[in-house]
Protein backbone atom coordinates (compact mmCIF):
# COMPACT_ATOMS: atom_id res chain seq x y z
CA UNK A 1 0.00 0.00 0.00
CA UNK A 2 0.89 3.73 -0.96
CA UNK A 3 2.09 5.81 2.43
CA UNK A 4 -0.47 8.70 2.54
CA UNK A 5 -0.48 10.43 5.37
CA UNK A 6 2.70 10.97 8.16
CA UNK A 7 2.38 12.40 11.10
CA UNK A 8 6.03 13.44 12.30
CA UNK A 9 6.57 13.91 16.06
CA UNK A 10 3.27 16.02 16.44
CA UNK A 11 3.18 18.04 19.89
CA UNK A 12 -0.03 20.02 20.90
CA UNK A 13 -0.64 22.15 24.14
CA UNK A 14 -3.73 24.01 25.75
CA UNK A 15 -2.13 26.28 28.33
CA UNK A 16 -0.69 23.89 30.42
CA UNK A 17 -2.38 20.94 29.45
CA UNK A 18 -0.22 18.75 26.84
CA UNK A 19 -2.91 16.84 24.74
CA UNK A 20 -0.35 15.54 22.36
CA UNK A 21 2.90 14.19 23.31
CA UNK A 22 4.66 13.48 19.83
CA UNK A 23 2.77 11.43 17.78
CA UNK A 24 4.20 9.41 14.95
CA UNK A 25 1.84 7.82 12.50
CA UNK A 26 1.49 6.36 9.06
CA UNK A 27 -1.72 6.04 7.05
CA UNK A 28 -2.25 4.41 3.63
CA UNK A 29 -4.33 4.99 0.77
CA UNK A 30 -7.66 3.20 0.74
CA UNK A 31 -7.53 2.49 4.38
CA UNK A 32 -10.33 2.79 7.37
CA UNK A 33 -8.55 3.93 10.30
CA UNK A 34 -10.04 4.30 13.47
CA UNK A 35 -8.54 6.85 16.30
CA UNK A 36 -9.85 4.97 19.59
CA UNK A 37 -9.72 5.97 23.13
CA UNK A 38 -11.36 8.03 25.68
CA UNK A 39 -12.22 11.17 25.78
CA UNK A 40 -9.33 13.51 26.22
CA UNK A 41 -6.72 11.43 24.85
CA UNK A 42 -5.89 13.58 22.03
CA UNK A 43 -7.75 11.63 19.39
CA UNK A 44 -10.15 14.32 17.77
CA UNK A 45 -7.36 16.99 18.43
CA UNK A 46 -5.15 14.99 15.49
CA UNK A 47 -7.91 15.07 13.41
CA UNK A 48 -8.89 18.73 13.34
CA UNK A 49 -4.83 19.06 13.04
CA UNK A 50 -5.14 16.77 9.87
CA UNK A 51 -8.26 18.90 8.62
CA UNK A 52 -6.01 21.91 9.16
CA UNK A 53 -8.95 23.54 11.99
CA UNK A 54 -6.00 23.53 14.34
CA UNK A 55 -1.99 24.05 13.99
CA UNK A 56 0.12 21.80 15.70
CA UNK A 57 3.00 23.49 18.43
CA UNK A 58 6.24 20.74 17.12
CA UNK A 59 5.77 18.46 14.09
CA UNK A 60 5.11 17.89 10.49
CA UNK A 61 2.44 16.71 8.09
CA UNK A 62 3.34 15.39 5.79
CA UNK A 63 0.42 14.46 2.69
CA UNK A 64 1.57 12.44 -0.38
CA UNK A 65 5.09 13.29 -0.04
CA UNK A 66 4.46 16.93 1.22
CA UNK A 67 4.70 19.33 4.43
CA UNK A 68 0.91 20.26 4.41
CA UNK A 69 0.89 22.11 7.91
CA UNK A 70 0.78 25.73 6.60
CA UNK A 71 -1.80 24.67 3.83
CA UNK A 72 -5.14 26.22 4.64
CA UNK A 73 -8.08 23.78 5.42
CA UNK A 74 -9.88 24.82 2.44
CA UNK A 75 -7.10 24.03 0.33
CA UNK A 76 -6.40 20.36 1.91
CA UNK A 77 -7.92 17.35 0.06
CA UNK A 78 -9.77 16.35 3.07
CA UNK A 79 -13.84 16.77 4.29
CA UNK A 80 -14.94 16.22 7.88
CA UNK A 81 -18.01 14.80 9.01
CA UNK A 82 -18.59 15.95 12.24
CA UNK A 83 -20.49 14.64 14.99
CA UNK A 84 -23.16 17.65 14.83
CA UNK A 85 -23.79 17.25 10.95
CA UNK A 86 -24.02 21.21 10.46
CA UNK A 87 -26.47 20.62 7.42
CA UNK A 88 -28.39 23.56 6.23
CA UNK A 89 -32.04 23.58 7.47
CA UNK A 90 -32.83 25.54 4.64
CA UNK A 91 -31.57 23.60 1.83
CA UNK A 92 -33.57 20.48 0.70
CA UNK A 93 -31.03 17.13 0.69
CA UNK A 94 -30.13 17.47 -3.26
CA UNK A 95 -28.58 20.90 -2.34
CA UNK A 96 -27.24 20.46 1.02
CA UNK A 97 -25.50 17.78 -0.96
CA UNK A 98 -24.96 20.24 -4.01
CA UNK A 99 -23.59 23.12 -1.61
CA UNK A 100 -19.79 22.36 -2.00
CA UNK A 101 -19.85 21.60 -6.25
CA UNK A 102 -21.71 25.01 -6.44
CA UNK A 103 -19.35 26.77 -4.30
CA UNK A 104 -16.39 25.80 -6.89
CA UNK A 105 -19.07 27.09 -9.79
CA UNK A 106 -19.31 23.43 -11.10
CA UNK A 107 -21.67 23.15 -14.44
CA UNK A 108 -25.00 22.38 -13.07
CA UNK A 109 -24.86 18.69 -15.45
CA UNK A 110 -22.36 17.46 -13.55
CA UNK A 111 -23.37 18.83 -10.61
CA UNK A 112 -26.52 16.59 -10.90
CA UNK A 113 -25.11 13.60 -12.01
CA UNK A 114 -22.28 13.36 -9.16
CA UNK A 115 -25.14 14.36 -6.46
CA UNK A 116 -27.39 12.07 -7.08
CA UNK A 117 -24.55 8.99 -7.43
CA UNK A 118 -23.75 10.25 -3.98
CA UNK A 119 -27.40 10.26 -2.43
CA UNK A 120 -28.05 6.47 -4.48
CA UNK A 121 -24.40 5.39 -2.52
CA UNK A 122 -25.62 6.61 0.80
CA UNK A 123 -29.01 4.84 0.62
CA UNK A 124 -31.02 7.93 -0.40
CA UNK A 125 -32.35 7.39 -3.70
CA UNK A 126 -35.34 9.22 -4.03
CA UNK A 127 -35.02 11.77 -1.39
CA UNK A 128 -33.66 14.48 -3.54
CA UNK A 129 -36.20 16.92 -2.48
CA UNK A 130 -36.59 15.83 1.03
CA UNK A 131 -36.40 18.65 3.97
CA UNK A 132 -33.68 17.83 5.56
CA UNK A 133 -34.87 18.71 9.16
CA UNK A 134 -37.77 15.89 9.13
CA UNK A 135 -35.03 13.50 8.57
CA UNK A 136 -33.96 10.78 10.87
CA UNK A 137 -30.88 10.91 12.66
CA UNK A 138 -29.51 8.04 10.43
CA UNK A 139 -30.78 9.52 7.25
CA UNK A 140 -29.01 13.27 8.09
CA UNK A 141 -25.85 12.01 8.64
CA UNK A 142 -26.07 9.79 5.43
CA UNK A 143 -26.37 13.23 4.00
CA UNK A 144 -23.76 14.94 5.71
CA UNK A 145 -21.15 11.99 4.38
CA UNK A 146 -23.00 12.61 0.94
CA UNK A 147 -21.98 16.11 0.80
CA UNK A 148 -18.33 15.45 2.02
CA UNK A 149 -17.61 12.47 -0.56
CA UNK A 150 -19.16 15.16 -3.18
CA UNK A 151 -16.36 16.79 -3.85
CA UNK A 152 -14.07 14.24 -3.97
CA UNK A 153 -11.47 14.73 -0.91
CA UNK A 154 -8.37 11.96 -0.89
CA UNK A 155 -9.56 11.46 2.64
CA UNK A 156 -12.80 11.45 4.81
CA UNK A 157 -12.13 12.68 8.73
CA UNK A 158 -15.80 11.51 10.53
CA UNK A 159 -15.43 12.69 14.25
CA UNK A 160 -17.41 10.29 16.36
CA UNK A 161 -20.20 10.72 13.96
CA UNK A 162 -22.54 8.01 15.24
CA UNK A 163 -22.64 9.46 18.68
CA UNK A 164 -25.79 10.74 18.46
CA UNK A 165 -27.74 7.53 17.13
CA UNK A 166 -29.31 4.65 19.00
CA UNK A 167 -27.86 0.81 19.23
CA UNK A 168 -29.56 -0.75 16.30
CA UNK A 169 -28.75 2.32 14.17
CA UNK A 170 -25.77 2.77 15.20
CA UNK A 171 -24.83 -0.78 14.13
CA UNK A 172 -26.37 -0.56 10.64
CA UNK A 173 -24.28 2.76 10.03
CA UNK A 174 -21.47 0.74 10.82
CA UNK A 175 -21.75 -1.50 8.15
CA UNK A 176 -23.00 0.98 5.88
CA UNK A 177 -19.80 3.48 6.35
CA UNK A 178 -17.44 0.14 5.79
CA UNK A 179 -19.36 -0.19 2.47
CA UNK A 180 -18.97 3.29 1.80
CA UNK A 181 -15.34 3.75 2.07
CA UNK A 182 -14.91 0.46 0.37
CA UNK A 183 -17.45 2.27 -2.68
CA UNK A 184 -15.66 5.02 -3.14
CA UNK A 185 -12.10 3.52 -2.41
CA UNK A 186 -10.74 6.94 -0.62
CA UNK A 187 -9.33 7.08 2.66
CA UNK A 188 -11.65 7.06 6.12
CA UNK A 189 -9.82 8.39 9.61
CA UNK A 190 -12.54 7.84 12.13
CA UNK A 191 -12.51 8.89 15.48
CA UNK A 192 -14.63 7.30 18.33
CA UNK A 193 -14.21 5.75 21.93
CA UNK A 194 -16.73 2.71 21.02
CA UNK A 195 -14.52 -0.21 20.75
CA UNK A 196 -17.13 -2.13 18.96
CA UNK A 197 -17.31 0.46 16.03
CA UNK A 198 -13.55 -0.04 15.82
CA UNK A 199 -13.14 -3.22 15.68
CA UNK A 200 -16.70 -3.95 12.96
CA UNK A 201 -15.17 -1.29 10.76
CA UNK A 202 -11.55 -0.28 10.87
CA UNK A 203 -8.33 -1.94 8.72
CA UNK A 204 -6.06 -0.17 11.35
CA UNK A 205 -7.24 0.75 15.00
CA UNK A 206 -4.88 3.02 16.37
CA UNK A 207 -5.18 2.83 20.77
CA UNK A 208 -4.59 6.28 22.33
CA UNK A 209 -4.28 7.50 25.92
CA UNK A 210 -2.83 10.90 27.39
CA UNK A 211 -1.63 11.72 24.50
CA UNK A 212 -0.21 9.28 23.47
CA UNK A 213 -0.30 5.28 21.28
CA UNK A 214 -0.33 2.72 22.94
CA UNK A 215 -0.99 0.24 20.01
CA UNK A 216 -1.57 0.15 16.30
CA UNK A 217 -2.63 -2.86 14.26
CA UNK A 218 -4.99 -4.74 12.60
CA UNK A 219 -8.61 -5.23 15.02
CA UNK A 220 -7.33 -9.16 15.11
CA UNK A 221 -3.61 -7.76 16.46
CA UNK A 222 -5.57 -5.50 18.85
CA UNK A 223 -8.12 -7.78 20.36
CA UNK A 224 -5.80 -10.87 20.20
CA UNK A 225 -2.66 -9.85 21.46
CA UNK A 226 -3.20 -6.65 23.25
CA UNK A 227 0.51 -4.46 23.63
CA UNK A 228 -0.50 -3.95 27.86
CA UNK A 229 -2.68 -3.93 30.15
CA UNK A 230 -4.80 -0.67 28.99
CA UNK A 231 -5.24 -1.81 25.43
CA UNK A 232 -6.42 -5.40 26.83
CA UNK A 233 -9.05 -3.33 29.13
CA UNK A 234 -9.91 -0.93 26.22
CA UNK A 235 -10.46 -3.74 23.77
CA UNK A 236 -13.18 -5.95 24.66
CA UNK A 237 -13.52 -7.64 28.26
CA UNK A 238 -10.57 -9.41 29.74
CA UNK A 239 -9.27 -11.49 32.28
CA UNK A 240 -5.79 -10.42 33.57
CA UNK A 241 -3.72 -12.25 36.08
CA UNK A 242 0.03 -11.53 36.79
CA UNK A 243 2.50 -13.94 36.05
CA UNK A 244 5.67 -15.58 34.96
CA UNK A 245 7.32 -16.03 31.71
CA UNK A 246 9.64 -19.46 32.48
CA UNK A 247 10.67 -19.33 28.85
CA UNK A 248 9.48 -19.00 25.57
CA UNK A 249 6.17 -20.50 24.95
CA UNK A 250 6.28 -21.47 28.96
CA UNK A 251 4.20 -19.05 31.48
CA UNK A 252 3.16 -19.33 35.53
CA UNK A 253 0.27 -18.08 37.20
CA UNK A 254 -2.10 -18.93 39.70
CA UNK A 255 0.51 -21.43 40.65
CA UNK A 256 0.88 -23.18 37.17
CA UNK A 257 2.67 -23.40 34.29
CA UNK A 258 1.46 -22.98 31.33
CA UNK A 259 2.20 -23.99 27.79
CA UNK A 260 1.30 -21.00 25.49
CA UNK A 261 2.00 -19.16 22.28
CA UNK A 262 4.38 -16.44 23.12
CA UNK A 263 8.13 -16.15 22.95
CA UNK A 264 10.84 -13.38 22.85
CA UNK A 265 10.32 -12.11 26.65
CA UNK A 266 13.35 -12.74 29.64
CA UNK A 267 13.16 -15.70 31.23
CA UNK A 268 11.56 -15.24 34.82
CA UNK A 269 10.29 -11.92 33.46
CA UNK A 270 7.46 -11.08 35.44
CA UNK A 271 4.63 -10.58 33.08
CA UNK A 272 0.50 -9.67 32.85
CA UNK A 273 -1.69 -12.92 31.27
CA UNK A 274 -4.65 -12.22 29.08
CA UNK A 275 -7.45 -14.83 28.93
CA UNK A 276 -10.06 -13.85 27.10
CA UNK A 277 -13.92 -14.35 28.30
CA UNK A 278 -15.23 -16.43 25.25
CA UNK A 279 -11.85 -18.02 24.86
CA UNK A 280 -12.27 -19.92 28.57
CA UNK A 281 -14.56 -23.57 28.60
CA UNK A 282 -16.28 -24.58 31.54
CA UNK A 283 -16.89 -28.20 32.55
CA UNK A 284 -18.14 -30.87 34.37
CA UNK A 285 -15.90 -30.80 38.51
CA UNK A 286 -14.85 -34.19 37.45
CA UNK A 287 -13.61 -33.42 33.75
CA UNK A 288 -9.76 -33.24 33.49
CA UNK A 289 -8.95 -29.12 33.50
CA UNK A 290 -6.21 -26.78 33.45
CA UNK A 291 -7.61 -25.03 37.07
CA UNK A 292 -11.23 -25.93 39.11
CA UNK A 293 -13.44 -23.37 40.48
CA UNK A 294 -16.77 -22.32 42.35
CA UNK A 295 -19.37 -20.43 40.40
CA UNK A 296 -20.09 -16.95 42.08
CA UNK A 297 -22.58 -15.31 39.95
CA UNK A 298 -24.55 -16.01 36.50
CA UNK A 299 -25.31 -13.27 34.42
CA UNK A 300 -27.88 -14.02 31.24
CA UNK A 301 -26.54 -11.22 28.60
CA UNK A 302 -29.42 -12.36 25.87
CA UNK A 303 -27.05 -14.46 23.46
CA UNK A 304 -24.90 -15.90 26.65
CA UNK A 305 -24.53 -16.28 29.76
CA UNK A 306 -21.81 -14.09 31.78
CA UNK A 307 -20.20 -16.12 34.57
CA UNK A 308 -17.51 -15.42 37.42
CA UNK A 309 -15.79 -18.32 38.57
CA UNK A 310 -13.24 -17.81 41.33
CA UNK A 311 -10.18 -20.42 41.33
CA UNK A 312 -8.74 -19.00 44.25
CA UNK A 313 -10.20 -17.50 47.22
CA UNK A 314 -9.30 -14.39 48.46
CA UNK A 315 -6.28 -13.49 52.29
CA UNK A 316 -8.76 -12.49 54.96
CA UNK A 317 -8.18 -11.55 58.33
CA UNK A 318 -10.56 -12.05 61.39
CA UNK A 319 -11.29 -9.53 64.20
CA UNK A 320 -13.46 -9.56 66.95
CA UNK A 321 -15.92 -6.02 67.40
CA UNK A 322 -16.52 -5.48 71.17
CA UNK A 323 -19.65 -3.46 71.35
CA UNK A 324 -20.50 -1.57 74.76
CA UNK A 325 -23.09 0.21 76.37
CA UNK A 326 -23.23 4.26 75.73
CA UNK A 327 -20.59 5.20 78.79
CA UNK A 328 -21.43 8.87 78.57
CA UNK A 329 -20.77 11.40 81.19
CA UNK A 330 -22.74 14.33 82.44
CA UNK A 331 -21.72 16.62 84.76
CA UNK A 332 -24.62 18.34 85.84
CA UNK A 333 -23.23 21.53 87.27
CA UNK A 334 -22.09 22.79 84.06
CA UNK A 335 -24.47 21.21 82.10
CA UNK A 336 -21.97 19.27 79.49
CA UNK A 337 -22.12 15.49 78.36
CA UNK A 338 -18.94 13.44 77.57
CA UNK A 339 -18.44 10.85 74.98
CA UNK A 340 -15.43 8.53 74.47
CA UNK A 341 -15.02 5.08 73.59
CA UNK A 342 -12.04 2.32 74.44
CA UNK A 343 -10.12 1.33 70.89
CA UNK A 344 -6.74 -0.46 69.74
CA UNK A 345 -3.58 0.77 68.99
CA UNK A 346 -0.82 -0.82 67.01
CA UNK A 347 2.32 -1.07 69.24
CA UNK A 348 4.28 0.54 66.58
CA UNK A 349 1.98 3.65 66.92
CA UNK A 350 2.08 4.31 69.80
CA UNK A 351 5.82 6.19 70.04
CA UNK A 352 4.22 8.83 67.53
CA UNK A 353 0.64 9.08 69.37
CA UNK A 354 -0.75 12.98 70.45
CA UNK A 355 -3.71 13.75 71.88
CA UNK A 356 -5.23 14.77 68.65
CA UNK A 357 -4.72 11.54 67.37
CA UNK A 358 -6.31 10.18 70.47
CA UNK A 359 -9.09 11.95 70.56
CA UNK A 360 -10.05 10.79 66.96
CA UNK A 361 -9.43 7.47 67.75
CA UNK A 362 -11.73 7.28 70.55
CA UNK A 363 -13.96 9.82 69.47
CA UNK A 364 -14.41 12.03 71.95
CA UNK A 365 -16.51 14.52 72.22
CA UNK A 366 -18.19 17.15 74.35
CA UNK A 367 -21.28 19.04 74.06
CA UNK A 368 -23.86 21.69 76.08
CA UNK A 369 -26.59 19.44 76.63
CA UNK A 370 -29.52 22.02 76.37
CA UNK A 371 -27.90 23.78 73.38
CA UNK A 372 -25.60 20.83 71.73
CA UNK A 373 -23.35 23.04 70.57
CA UNK A 374 -19.83 21.53 70.72
CA UNK A 375 -17.53 22.22 73.78
CA UNK A 376 -13.57 21.92 72.97
CA UNK A 377 -11.86 19.11 74.68
CA UNK A 378 -8.81 20.99 76.40
CA UNK A 379 -7.04 18.18 77.92
CA UNK A 380 -5.73 14.35 77.62
CA UNK A 381 -4.18 12.59 80.31
CA UNK A 382 -2.25 9.46 79.55
CA UNK A 383 0.48 7.41 79.97
CA UNK A 384 1.08 4.40 77.19
CA UNK A 385 3.86 2.28 77.05
CA UNK A 386 5.27 0.46 73.89
CA UNK A 387 4.09 -2.70 75.55
CA UNK A 388 0.97 -4.76 74.86
CA UNK A 389 -1.56 -3.52 77.57
CA UNK A 390 -4.21 -2.26 78.41
CA UNK A 391 -3.70 1.64 79.69
CA UNK A 392 -5.93 4.03 80.58
CA UNK A 393 -7.08 7.76 78.85
CA UNK A 394 -8.71 10.45 80.32
CA UNK A 395 -10.06 13.08 78.87
CA UNK A 396 -11.04 16.78 79.96
CA UNK A 397 -13.14 19.97 79.63
CA UNK A 398 -12.16 23.23 80.25
CA UNK A 399 -15.22 22.92 83.14
CA UNK A 400 -13.72 19.58 84.72
CA UNK A 401 -16.07 17.51 82.83
CA UNK A 402 -13.97 14.34 82.27
CA UNK A 403 -14.20 10.26 80.61
CA UNK A 404 -11.94 7.94 81.37
CA UNK A 405 -11.54 4.65 78.60
CA UNK A 406 -9.00 2.23 77.79
CA UNK A 407 -6.56 1.68 75.16
CA UNK A 408 -5.35 -1.90 74.22
CA UNK A 409 -2.01 -1.72 72.67
CA UNK A 410 -1.33 -4.96 70.54
CA UNK A 411 1.17 -6.34 68.59
CA UNK A 412 0.64 -6.70 64.93
CA UNK A 413 -0.51 -9.74 63.41
CA UNK A 414 -0.02 -9.82 59.71
CA UNK A 415 -1.49 -12.41 57.63
CA UNK A 416 0.80 -13.13 54.73
CA UNK A 417 -0.42 -15.11 51.54
CA UNK A 418 2.51 -16.52 49.82
CA UNK A 419 0.07 -18.06 47.15
CA UNK A 420 -1.24 -14.88 46.61
CA UNK A 421 1.32 -12.57 47.56
CA UNK A 422 -1.13 -10.87 49.64
CA UNK A 423 -0.62 -9.27 52.92
CA UNK A 424 -3.65 -8.43 55.19
CA UNK A 425 -3.93 -6.86 58.92
CA UNK A 426 -6.92 -5.24 60.90
CA UNK A 427 -7.27 -5.14 64.30
CA UNK A 428 -9.85 -5.71 67.16
CA UNK A 429 -11.84 -2.76 68.34
CA UNK A 430 -14.25 -1.70 70.41
CA UNK A 431 -17.92 0.49 69.66
CA UNK A 432 -20.78 1.45 71.73
CA UNK A 433 -24.40 0.25 70.55
CA UNK A 434 -25.34 3.86 69.29
CA UNK A 435 -22.16 4.66 67.24
CA UNK A 436 -22.84 1.10 65.25
CA UNK A 437 -26.70 2.28 65.09
CA UNK A 438 -26.12 5.79 63.78
CA UNK A 439 -23.21 4.15 60.63
CA UNK A 440 -24.30 5.29 57.30
CA UNK A 441 -22.05 2.87 55.56
CA UNK A 442 -21.57 0.11 58.00
CA UNK A 443 -18.80 -1.85 55.92
CA UNK A 444 -16.85 1.08 55.29
CA UNK A 445 -16.84 2.25 58.72
CA UNK A 446 -15.86 -1.53 60.12
CA UNK A 447 -12.95 -1.16 57.92
CA UNK A 448 -11.85 2.14 59.55
CA UNK A 449 -12.58 1.03 62.89
CA UNK A 450 -10.14 -1.96 62.76
CA UNK A 451 -7.68 -0.42 60.57
CA UNK A 452 -8.24 -2.92 58.15
CA UNK A 453 -5.41 -2.98 55.48
CA UNK A 454 -4.23 -5.21 52.64
CA UNK A 455 -0.94 -4.81 50.37
CA UNK A 456 1.21 -6.86 47.61
CA UNK A 457 4.27 -8.45 49.25
CA UNK A 458 6.12 -8.14 45.71
CA UNK A 459 6.23 -4.51 46.17
CA UNK A 460 3.85 -2.97 49.33
CA UNK A 461 1.32 -1.41 47.32
CA UNK A 462 -2.13 -0.91 48.67
CA UNK A 463 -4.53 -3.72 47.74
CA UNK A 464 -8.56 -3.13 47.70
CA UNK A 465 -9.96 -4.96 50.52
CA UNK A 466 -13.31 -6.24 48.62
CA UNK A 467 -15.54 -7.99 51.23
CA UNK A 468 -16.41 -6.95 54.86
CA UNK A 469 -18.52 -10.16 56.43
CA UNK A 470 -20.40 -10.14 59.41
CA UNK A 471 -23.85 -11.80 60.97
CA UNK A 472 -25.36 -8.67 63.01
CA UNK A 473 -27.78 -6.40 62.32
CA UNK A 474 -26.86 -3.31 62.62
CA UNK A 475 -29.90 -1.48 63.14
CA UNK A 476 -30.59 -3.78 66.32
CA UNK A 477 -27.22 -4.63 67.30
CA UNK A 478 -26.38 -5.08 70.93
CA UNK A 479 -23.83 -5.49 73.83
CA UNK A 480 -21.79 -8.25 72.98
CA UNK A 481 -18.63 -9.60 70.98
CA UNK A 482 -19.12 -9.65 67.37
CA UNK A 483 -16.39 -11.56 64.47
CA UNK A 484 -15.87 -9.61 61.61
CA UNK A 485 -13.74 -10.98 58.03
CA UNK A 486 -11.91 -8.63 55.97
CA UNK A 487 -10.87 -10.33 52.77
CA UNK A 488 -9.40 -9.15 49.57
CA UNK A 489 -10.98 -10.43 46.22
CA UNK A 490 -9.95 -14.43 44.89
CA UNK A 491 -8.74 -15.24 41.75
CA UNK A 492 -11.82 -14.75 39.65
CA UNK A 493 -12.45 -15.64 36.31
CA UNK A 494 -15.27 -14.24 33.50
CA UNK A 495 -16.34 -16.77 31.19
CA UNK A 496 -19.06 -15.77 28.45
CA UNK A 497 -20.78 -19.46 27.46
CA UNK A 498 -23.84 -20.50 26.15
CA UNK A 499 -24.16 -23.53 28.97
CA UNK A 500 -25.99 -22.67 32.20
CA UNK A 501 -24.17 -23.39 35.68
CA UNK A 502 -25.73 -22.76 39.27
CA UNK A 503 -24.08 -20.43 41.50
CA UNK A 504 -22.39 -22.72 43.97
CA UNK A 505 -21.55 -24.74 41.33
CA UNK A 506 -18.06 -26.67 41.44
CA UNK A 507 -16.84 -26.52 37.97
CA UNK A 508 -13.28 -27.19 35.64
CA UNK A 509 -11.92 -24.42 33.81
CA UNK A 510 -10.37 -25.15 30.63
CA UNK A 511 -8.31 -23.27 27.60
CA UNK A 512 -5.75 -23.63 25.83
CA UNK A 513 -2.10 -22.66 24.66
CA UNK A 514 -3.70 -20.15 21.87
CA UNK A 515 -5.79 -18.59 24.60
CA UNK A 516 -3.37 -17.28 26.50
CA UNK A 517 -1.83 -14.04 25.83
CA UNK A 518 1.40 -12.57 27.29
CA UNK A 519 1.65 -8.96 28.34
CA UNK A 520 5.11 -6.97 29.00
CA UNK A 521 4.20 -5.28 32.74
CA UNK A 522 2.93 -1.75 31.91
CA UNK A 523 4.99 0.96 33.92
CA UNK A 524 2.83 2.55 36.39
CA UNK A 525 3.52 6.00 36.63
Amino acid sequence: MKKLIEFRNIVKQFDDNIVLKGINLDINENEFVTLLGPSGCGKTTLLRILGGFLEQDQGEIIFDGAEISKVPAYKRPINTVFQRYALFPHLNVFENVAFGLKIKKTPKDIIKAKVDRMIELVGLDGFQKRDVTLLSGGQQQRVAIARALVNEPDVLLLDEPLAALDLKLRKEMQHELKRIQQEVGITFIFVTHDQEEALTMSDKIVVMKDGIIEQIGSPQEIYNEPKNEYVANFIGESNIVDGVMKKDYLVSFDDRDFECVDFGFKENEAVDVVIRPEDIKLLDRNKPSKLKGEVKSVLFKGVHYEIIVETQKGTSKTVTMHVLEDRDVYNQECGELMHASDFTMDIEDVSAITEQELIARANAQAWDKESENDISISGVEFKISDQPGRYPVTFKTHNGTLITVNVNVVAPKYVEDKTSNVGITAFDFYKTVDEIKESMAISVDLKTWADAYAWSLDDDEEIKISNVDFDFDPINIETGDYKITFSTEGREYKVHTTQYFEEGAKVSVDFGPEDIHVMHKTIKS
